[in-house]
């Protein structure tokens, strides 16, 4: 068996042991590459239902926050969990529409926020098993840019 398809395997297992956790009925794929320029590790499209978790992103967002790929299964652990999180959070689909309906980007970013805030709480519940020290890290990263826009709008 080829490293690839080790790593492949290893993926599939956290894959499956998280939708077992859930008890989502999510589609997932695994793609190398985010298409767009963000730098996204992963995606929830709710109009299919469909996570999309891009692994080279992952794997640079890993080395930027911890310096290796030293943890990167329990890294990606962290990342699907979220986006999860984001797939079945009942409350999505009002948020999406109030985010869409938004006039003032004070607002928008609000929602913006609380939409992350909510896949990261659910994502917690998932992932006891992982140091909250690590979540923690890896939570705060994420919704930095969030708070030093509304801190920004706020000032």
């Amino acid at each position: 068996m080829s490293k690839v398809e080790k790593e492949q395997n290893e993926l599939e297992v956290i894959i499956g042991m998280l939708m077992n956790r859930s008890g989502s009925d999510v589609q997932v794929n695994i793609a190398s590459h985010f298409p767009g320029n963000r730098f996204a590790g992963g995606k929830y499209s709710m109009d299919t239902h469909t996570i999309t978790l891009y692994i080279e992103e992952i794997k640079e967002q890993c080395k930027q926050s911890f310096g290796s790929l030293h943890r990167f299964e329990e890294y990606f652990t962290v990342i699907f969990a979220h986006e999860l999180g984001h797939a079945e959070d009942r409350k999505l689909a009002v948020l999406v529409e109030l985010f869409d309906e938004c006039r003032s980007e004070f607002d928008r970013n609000r929602i913006a926020f609380l939409i992350e805030k909510n896949a990261w709480k659910y994502a917690e519940k998932l992932i006891p098993d992982i140091s909250k020290a690590f979540r923690k890290q890896i939570i705060a990263h994420s919704l930095k840019p969030y708070y030093e826009k509304m801190e920004l709008q706020t000032a």
